[in-house]
C-alpha cells in the first residue's frame, strides 16, 4: 500500500510552497494543503495569516526606498536575526516573536487545521513552522515533521519548549542540523535529508535527466574548454556521456528568478537593457520569471516594450508566469532544464544549485538570505552579481574563462539532490541517517 502524508505549507512568497510542491504527490488529495488559504478555513484564523502576509510582503518591498525603506527593513530583520554560530552556545531560550506566536496558538490559532488533519491517521509533513506548532499544540495524532527551506535558520522555527517537543526536523545542510542543536532540539529529531527537488528535473535515481541536462550545460558554459582541460576527469567520471570535446553552437539561457513579494524586479530593466544587442542578435536567451504575480508581469512586459524588444518576446526572449503557482513551479522546473545560469537573490533557491546550476546572487533581503549566500559561496557553487548594467560584459566574461562551468560542477558535486527520497526514508521507513543511502555514481 502506497504510503501518505498530509503536505502543508503557507502561501506566503514561493519558499515554503517550492519545498513542498516536490512532495505533493504523498498527500492523499495529490495537492498541497495552504494553511493560510483553505476551504473553511476560520475568520480569526484567516485574519492572522493575511496580517503576517501584508506585513512580510511591505517589509520585502521597503528595500527598494532608498535610506528609509532599507532602515525600517533592517529593523524588523534585528527580530527575526539568525545569530552568530560561534563560539557553541545555548540558543535554546525563545525569542519575542516566537512567544507571540504561541500565545495566538493557545487562543485557538490552526485548530481548525488541525481538527481536518486528524479525520486521517497518517503523518503530517509541513514547510512552515507554525503549521508544526499547531499541530503539537493541537494534538494532532500522527507524527508532525517539519521541513527547513533555508541554510541557517532563526530560533523562530523551533518549539517553544525544544528538549520536550515532539517535531522532527528535516534539514537542507549541516549547518541547520548543528544549528538546531544549538536551540535545543534533541539529535534523535533531526534528520539530515536535503532540500526536495523537483522529480521532472532529476530523472529518477540515478539523476539520468539532471546529468544530460548538466552535461549540455557544461558545454555551453565552458566554450574556450578552460574547464574540462583542468577537470576533464572529474566531468568524465560523473557525466559518462559527455562529449568531453563538443562545442556548442546555439546561445547561453539567462534565467532571472523574482522573489515571491516581488522585490527585486526593477533590476530585470538593467539586465534587459545591457543585454538589448546581444538579445537582438540572438547571442543569448534571456528568461524572466514573474512567478505568479500579475504585476510583476505587466512590469516586466512594459520594461520590454521600452527596450524595444517585443518583436523577440516569445522567441529568445521570454516571460515565465502562471497566475496559479503550482502551474508556476511547474514552467519554471521545465524552464531551469535549459538554463545555464541562475540569477536570482539568495533564498531557497540557492538549494538548486544541485541540479548543476550555477547560481549568480542579487543582494540578500534578510539574514537567512546572508547564510544562503554564504553557503552557496562555500560550496563554489555561486558568484554575487556585479553591475547589472553592465551584465552582458562580466557575463560574458565569466562564460568565456569558465568559472560558471566550474560552479555548475560544485553545485552539482556538493549539493543534495535526493531531498525527496530521504525524507520518504525518514517518514515512512524510520531511516535515521537516509544521505548515506544516495551516492552521486
Amino acid at each position: 500500500m502506497e504510503k501518505k502524508a498530509w503536505v502543508v505549507s503557507v502561501d506566503m512568497g514561493y519558499g515554503h510552497q517550492r519545498a513542498a510542491y516536490p512532495l505533493k504527490h504523498l498527500s492523499p488529495t495529490g495537492h498541497v494543503i495552504n494553511a493560510n488559504n483553505y476551504p473553511g478555513i476560520p475568520k480569526n484564523d484567516l485574519t492572522i495569516w493575511k496580517s503576517s502576509r501584508r506585513i512580510y510582503e511591505f517589509i520585502s518591498r521597503l528595500t527598494r526606498i532608498p535610506l528609509v525603506g532599507q532602515f525600517i527593513f533592517n529593523t524588523y530583520d534585528k527580530f527575526q536575526a539568525i545569530p552568530k554560530f560561534y563560539p557553541r552556545r545555548n540558543l535554546s531560550k525563545p525569542n519575542f516573536q516566537l512567544k507571540q506566536m504561541y500565545a495566538l496558538i493557545h487562543s485557538g490559532w490552526g485548530k481548525d487545521l488541525i481538527d481536518y488533519l486528524n479525520q486521517k491517521d497518517i503523518p503530517l509533513i509541513t514547510t512552515f513552522f507554525a503549521v508544526a506548532f499547531f499541530a503539537e499544540e493541537h494534538d494532532f495524532k500522527n507524527d508532525i515533521y517539519c521541513v527547513l527551506c533555508d541554510a541557517d535558520i532563526s530560533r523562530t522555527w523551533v518549539a517553544l519548549n525544544p528538549a520536550k517537543s515532539r517535531i522532527k526536523y528535516l534539514a537542507p545542510c549541516r549547518r541547520v542540523v548543528e544549528r538546531l542543536k544549538l536551540y535545543g532540539v534533541l539529535s534523535n529529531r533531526i534528520f539530515l535529508t536535503g532540500f526536495p527537488l523537483p522529480e521532472e528535473n532529476l530523472g529518477g535515481n540515478k539523476l539520468e535527466r539532471l546529468k544530460a541536462d548538466l552535461a549540455d550545460r557544461i558545454i555551453n558554459l565552458d566554450p574556450e574548454k578552460h574547464y574540462r582541460k583542468k577537470y576533464s576527469e572529474t566531468v568524465k567520471q560523473f557525466l559518462k556521456n559527455i562529449k568531453i570535446d563538443e562545442r556548442h553552437d546555439h546561445p547561453p539561457t539567462l534565467t532571472f528568478a523574482v522573489g515571491g513579494a516581488g522585490a527585486q524586479k526593477d533590476l530585470a530593466k538593467n539586465i534587459l537593457w545591457s543585454l538589448k544587442k546581444s538579445l537582438i542578435n540572438e547571442e543569448i536567451n534571456f528568461n524572466l520569471v514573474a512567478g505568479s504575480r500579475n504585476d510583476v508581469y505587466l512590469y516586466f512586459r512594459r520594461q520590454i516594450k521600452k527596450a524595444g524588444l517585443e518583436k523577440i518576446l516569445g522567441k529568445n526572449l521570454k516571460i515565465i508566469f502562471d497566475i496559479h503557482k503550482e502551474d508556476y513551479f511547474k514552467s519554471f522546473s521545465e524552464a531551469l532544464r535549459t538554463t545555464d545560469v541562475l540569477w536570482t537573490k539568495p533564498s531557497e533557491l540557492v538549494f538548486y544549485a544541485a541540479l548543476g546550476l550555477p547560481v549568480i546572487t542579487a543582494p540578500p533581503i534578510g539574514s537567512q538570505e546572508i547564510y544562503n549566500k554564504l553557503w552557496l559561496k562555500t560550496i563554489g557553487a555561486g558568484i554575487g552579481q556585479d553591475d547589472p548594467k553592465a551584465a552582458c560584459e562580466w557575463l560574458c566574461d565569466w562564460i568565456n574563462s569558465g568559472w560558471l562551468a566550474e560552479a555548475a560542477m560544485s553545485g552539482f558535486l556538493d549539493g543534495r539532490q535526493f531531498g525527496v527520497s530521504n525524507i520518504m526514508d525518514v517518514v515512512f521507513k524510520g531511516v535515521t541517517e537516509p544521505t548515506s543511502n544516495n551516492l552521486l555514481l
